[in-house]
């Protein structure tokens, strides 16, 4: 382009000198100046006129081509900036049903349109309303509580008078769930770049039904792995003891029919122990499921709580303390859950198995990570059957912590040895969707102390000879 510029500037350069040698040589004897100097002039303003126009029409072409091209930017940025703003007003909602009417409020405000519907596709092949946004009197009246009814058409959910002016498919994948659609009184055919908008608009829909979904099923699984865990806390523990209770009920009807006495009295005393042992687990498995809250309040809170509560529960001294680093440190909703709930499992091996009498739990974080510890004085195990295999561990309990630890890419680890206590160390990486302000709250040192009772001789008799569960 730049070589053909310069050949067109020599070759009228060079016309120029042309015309005027001829010029000069033949019509030197025929005129005179200064009609030779008005001729060689006019024929150098044809020339250069010529140019010009060329040159002029040249540059209007180029001037409309950047015209153009700055107005798709402007509509192309115009919908980007839309976008953000979707997903700036929807970052970090919880409620995906309440993300999805954000989208579809701002598709009517973003296009300005009397409404928009979303319009998910049932699978016999109709239409059934999702979401809407609309001034008043615009969508089909509706009963509260009533089922959305299905329709064939998307006109069917707006008010006569109004009618569908555009939409755009909404998609999971190449696969097509529903419609996001504008309506309005008055006639309007939409802009390219509005188009594109109400696109991308249609495209984050589409995302966040299926985060709706993942979430649904999230929801399932963690029911059915909490109703699990349940299941196992009973087997383990309310059923053998009951069944403990059982035996040793029918004893002491036996040693009182026989009349030894004494004997039944030490039954009895065996009895109120093991009653009171299922007393502490089943007010334990009350505090367990009575929630965390941990993605709320923030791990350290939650935990600090907990431990509170732990302490009064249990009957045993316990010290959290966790530094303002580590409180503030931004770990996902995941992260959080899981770390309580590893912090919730090594309390609970220390109540039934360690024989402890302190328990100290810190929180601390690094550059990249962040590091709980759970110290106790207890039992202790044979930390060495760790590094044999999972089938040589004590008790599974420590394969379903180590399991959680490296689902948000984190890793636990213990060191015990008979008689000199447990600590168990959880590494968490920090990162994360978790909202800062959840984790705001720097915890302080907490510290519960309770004398011990003769209701730790009933923790003993219960609870088996390791410490790791």
């Amino acid at each position: 382009m730049l070589r053909n510029r310069w050949l067109a500037v020599v070759a009228t350069v060079a016309f120029v000198g042309v015309a005027v040698t001829v010029i000069d040589a033949s019509f030197d004897a025929v005129l005179h100046f200064p009609f030779r100097t008005l001729v060689i002039t006019a024929m150098i303003s044809a020339v250069v006129a010529a140019a010009a126009w060329i040159a002029v029409g040249r540059i209007d072409r180029l001037g409309r081509d950047l015209v153009e091209r700055n107005e798709a930017l402007e509509s192309r940025n115009a919908v980007l900036r839309a976008v953000y703003d979707v997903s700036l007003s929807v970052a970090g909602q919880k409620d995906p049903e309440h993300t999805i009417a954000v989208i579809v409020d701002y598709a009517r405000n973003l296009l300005r349109v009397d409404a928009a519907i979303l319009a998910l596709d049932t699978p016999k092949g109709y239409l059934r309303l999702r979401a809407g946004s609309a001034i008043p009197g615009v969508l089909a009246p509706q009963k509260a509580g009533e089922t959305p009814p299905d329709y064939d058409q998307l006109d069917c959910f707006v008010m006569p008078g109004f009618e569908i002016r555009a939409s755009s498919p909404v998609k999971h994948g190449d696969k097509r769930i529903g419609t996001l659609a504008l309506a309005s009184a008055n006639a309007r055919t939409l802009e390219p770049g509005e188009m594109d908008t109400l696109s991308a608009l249609a495209t984050q829909v589409g995302l966040a039904i299926e985060a709706a979904r993942l979430q649904d099923e999230l929801q399932e699984l963690a029911v059915q792995r909490e109703r699990e865990r349940i299941a196992r806390d009973m087997h383990d523990g309310l059923a053998q003891v009951l069944g403990y209770v059982n035996t040793k009920s029918q004893a002491v009807s036996q040693l009182l029919a026989d009349g030894r006495i004494d004997e039944a009295r030490s039954q009895l005393a065996e009895l109120g122990a093991a009653a009171r042992a299922v007393f502490i687990d089943v007010r334990e498995a009350i505090l367990n499921l009575s929630g965390t809250g941990a993605a709320e309040r923030g791990i350290a809170r939650a935990l600090e709580e907990y431990v509170t509560l732990f302490a009064e529960s249990s009957d045993l001294a316990v010290r959290f303390r966790a530094t303002p680093e580590a409180a503030s440190a931004p770990l996902s909703a995941a992260t959080q859950a899981e770390v309580f709930s590893i912090a919730r499992e090594a309390l609970t091996n220390v109540r039934k198995h360690a024989r402890a009498h302190d328990v100290s739990i810190d929180m601390r974080r690094s550059s990249t990570e962040v590091v709980l510890r759970i110290k106790d004085d207890g039992a202790g195990f044979e930390a060495d059957l760790l590094s044999r295999g999972r089938e040589h561990w004590p008790h599974f309990g420590l394969a379903g912590m180590r399991e959680r630890a490296e689902s948000v890419g984190g890793r636990i680890s213990w060191r015990s040895r008979p008689g000199a206590g447990t600590e168990v160390e959880l590494h968490v990486p920090v990162g994360g969707t978790t909202r800062h302000h959840a984790l705001e709250r720097s915890t302080p040192l907490h510290e519960t102390k309770r004398s011990r009772t003769p209701h730790q001789a009933v923790r003993s008799s219960a609870g088996a000879a390791s410490e790791a569960d």
